[in-house]
């Protein structure tokens, strides 16, 4: 795995991208048309989605997502409590930074998409963006093949900026056949931590 080269504005933009909407918690059941915020949002999805809680980028406002070129018209944004609310799995994989297992805790990343009302077409993409500007994109097929969670915990402790936070898309590489057969430090390039938004880019 290449090393993720930081962005120069990442320290600066980081409170711009946290002042987003966000929804309060909310089980996977809920409507969560238009549900208002509770509190700093730490993940927005945007593109093709059906539910929407919040506008388009705001250029002043939303600094990191300004500056890494993320648009949309409508998004649906997601604060700490409401994903940690929603059904979540545990997973313990072998991470490349110490070379030892980690709990890592939070939801299906396909069942939050499915939530929102994600397209489904052939050949949709997720794109990921990090708080460093790591930019990983894979196809819904393979999201759902790998097995992603959204994880906002680690070992039992909330995960942070300056560390994994303030969420991290990564399945369990050791469980993954494919992924188990490469050394360690290639299994992860698809698993962005600092995750901040994600967006939905329908197939044609």
């Amino acid at each position: 795995m290449k090393k993720r080269q930081f962005i120069s504005t990442a320290a600066a933009s980081i409170a711009g991208a946290l002042s987003a909407s966000a929804l309060p918690a909310l089980a996977a059941s809920s409507t969560i048309q238009g549900a208002k915020p509770a509190g700093p949002a730490i993940l927005t999805v945007a593109g093709a989605i059906e539910q929407s809680n919040r506008g388009p980028v705001d250029p002043v406002i939303d600094q990191m997502m300004h500056k890494q070129n993320v648009q949309f018209k409508r998004a649906f944004s997601f604060d700490l409590s409401a994903l940690d609310q929603l059904p979540a799995i545990i997973i313990n994989p072998t991470l490349e930074y110490d070379g030892k297992p980690h709990q890592l805790r939070g939801p299906r990343l396909a069942a939050v998409l499915d939530m929102l009302g994600a397209g489904k077409a052939a050949g949709t993409q997720i794109v990921f963006h990090s708080v460093d500007g790591y930019m990983p994109q894979i196809g819904f097929d393979q999201l759902r093949k790998y097995d992603y969670i959204l994880a906002t915990q680690v070992d039992g402790m909330p995960l942070s900026i300056g560390g994994f936070g303030p969420v991290f898309a990564i399945y369990d590489a050791d469980r993954v056949p494919e992924m188990a057969r490469k050394p360690l430090g290639q299994r992860f390039a698809l698993c962005p931590w600092g995750l901040y938004c994600i967006e939905v880019v329908q197939g044609k």
